[in-house]
């Protein structure tokens, strides 16, 4: 499904060239459940950003689902990433203004789907979220575990083929988070391919693979 080939992505800061990927070679098959680890500045999140087409390589390829996403346009690659890739970050990203259900419902508004189908779209993921009894509820009135829910029932809501966590349960307690966990794991035992940036060594761990990363590179590459 995913394969970096020689990925390598370099920043100019000031007269210093950095470094945050160095000849990356990954392969992630469909359906794999992965957890990226490692100190920060490590590279994690600059590799999550690529494989989610929220940057460009400086060098290399990456093919997603046999297709070379690298050559294609800003416009080529928002519709990739539209459609096949889910984005779920710690810090939520909802639309304050938007109730639980709006933003949900806000990628199906996007994609054009018909009022009908997005009502009932909406209706079933949060049922299956648990968060039916606060649909018409704000951000601001939601716990940090219910907006999460919220967060992955946006992700997930146009069934995309990957889904993207960085640092998911950064901002929950332990509780919360085994729930947020708890859920991402049901989408990955329905097919999903999910993979997860963390430094919660707990978390990484339940990955069925697992790579660290040092200075750019991956060091450790475990199933």
């Amino acid at each position: 499904m995913i394969s970096l080939s020689n990925i390598s992505r370099f920043f100019t800061m000031g007269d210093q060239e950095v470094r945050a990927l160095n000849h990356i070679n990954l392969d992630i098959p469909g359906g794999e459940y992965l957890s990226v680890m490692g100190p920060s500045g490590s590279g994690k999140s600059t590799l999550l950003n690529i494989i989610g087409l929220l940057d460009r390589p400086t060098s290399g390829t990456y093919l997603l689902e046999n297709h070379n996403v690298t050559a294609l346009s800003e416009a080529e690659q928002a519709k990739v990433r539209r459609e096949h890739i889910g984005f779920i970050f710690q810090s939520f990203h909802l639309v304050p203004r938007l109730t639980a259900a709006e933003n949900i419902e806000l990628p199906l508004i996007l994609e054009g789907v018909p009022p009908a189908e997005r009502k009932a779209r909406v209706a079933t993921v949060l049922e299956e979220t648990d968060l039916m009894d606060r649909a018409t509820h704000r951000p601001a009135e939601l716990s940090g575990g219910q907006r999460q829910r919220v967060a992955i029932a946006r992700a997930t809501i146009l069934k995309p083929a990957v889904l993207l966590a960085d640092e998911p349960t950064g901002n929950l307690d332990h509780k919360t988070g085994a729930e947020v966990v708890a859920l991402l794991e049901k989408l990955h035992h329905g097919g999903t391919t999910v993979i997860v940036v963390t430094h919660d060594r707990e978390l990484g761990n339940r990955a069925h693979r697992k790579i660290q990363m040092r200075d750019g590179e991956i060091v450790t590459d475990e199933k």
